[in-house]
This record gives structure tokens, C-alpha cells and sequence, in this order.
């Protein structure tokens, strides 16, 4: 069992407990613990580089859950945020960018964010998103968020309608599970 008697969590702190292999339960008790005391966002965004791929999933990991956790909290950090997706390449980081992508570019957003995205140059992220869809490499999981936000984002950009439905077809010819059914769905909304 792992026990925190951590007061307050430095930027090298947070680096060192993530370190090591972390649980699901962990990562719940370190975002806990960083809501709490109200880390800089940006300070966590910027582990999620970290040199060492493991700490980068890591961060990234507690990153969706705190942001997600209550994104308006975090709207002063928007903008750093976004103008990171694009540099974004480690694999198990880049699904949590593109959930996170496909939570705030949904209806359920809260208003602060919504606003604050209207106000933002969101092709380099959509130009991202379609890269992570069509790259035959890329982790199902992220094609699937991704696919998602392109949906979210299609009456910002209309454009975006016709490009998605011609990828997802191509997807769904020989793709996962997860992307048939995704690709179903999002086909029949379009």
C-alpha cells in the first residue's frame, strides 16, 4: 500500500514519485494531491516531454486526470496546453493529449473553456489530430480520440466533414475493432 506524506509536491518531486511504475490508484491519490495544493499546470505539461518516456506517460497520465477532473480550473493554462499538442510524440502521451483534446472540444465543455477556444487558432491542433488518424503506427486509442475531437471541431471547420469521412472509411477497411465501431458512429453523425 502506498502511503503519502507528501506536504507539498515540487516540480523534481513529482518527477521522482513518478519514477516508478505507478497504479491507477496512484495516480488518482498524486492528482488528488496536486489539485489540492494547486500545481502549475504548465509545470506538469512540461514533464509530459520528460527525457525518459515512462515519466513522460506518467505525467501525461496524471495530467488528463487533473485537467479533465475540473477544466476550468486550468482555462489561464489553455492556450500552453493546446500550443503543446503539436510536439507531442511519445505514443502513451499522445493518447492522453487526444482525449483531453476530445473532452474539451465536446458539448460538455464548460463555458470558460468553450469561450476561450473560440478565441484560439485551432488548425495546427486539427492538422495534429489528422496526422495521428492516417499514421498506420499510431496506438489505436489515439485514433480514436483523435477521430473524435475532428468530429467535435467539424461545423468550426467544415472542411474538416468530408476529410474525416474519407479517413474513417479508409480506416474501417482492415482497422480494429474499436475503430469500426468508432468509425460506425461518427460516419452516421456526419
Amino acid at each position: 500500500m502506498v502511503y503519502f506524506s507528501i506536504k507539498m509536491l515540487t516540480r523534481d518531486g513529482l518527477v521522482e514519485e513518478i519514477s516508478k511504475t505507478i497504479t491507477k490508484t496512484k495516480v488518482g491519490k498524486l492528482t488528488a494531491i496536486l489539485d489540492k495544493q494547486q500545481f502549475a499546470l504548465r509545470d506538469l505539461i512540461d514533464i509530459t516531454f520528460y527525457g525518459d518516456s515512462n515519466i513522460a506517460f506518467r505525467a501525461a497520465w496524471i495530467l488528463e486526470n487533473l485537467f479533465l477532473k475540473k477544466p476550468e480550473t486550468y482555462a489561464n493554462d489553455l492556450e500552453y496546453l493546446l500550443s503543446r499538442v503539436k510536439d507531442v510524440t511519445y505514443p502513451s502521451c499522445q493518447r492522453h493529449y487526444a482525449k483531453i483534446m476530445m473532452h474539451i472540444t465536446g458539448k460538455k465543455v464548460p463555458l470558460i473553456i468553450r469561450g476561450k477556444l473560440e478565441g484560439t487558432d485551432l488548425e495546427p491542433i486539427v492538422e495534429k489530430l489528422f496526422d495521428w488518424l492516417i499514421d498506420p503506427n499510431m496506438l489505436v486509442a489515439v485514433k480514436v480520440f483523435a477521430s473524435e475531437a475532428l468530429f467535435n471541431l467539424r461545423h468550426r471547420y467544415p472542411w474538416i466533414t468530408q476529410e474525416l469521412k474519407e479517413q474513417l472509411k479508409f480506416l474501417m477497411r482492415d482497422g480494429s475493432a474499436a475503430i469500426q465501431t468508432r468509425g460506425r458512429k461518427l460516419l452516421a453523425k456526419l
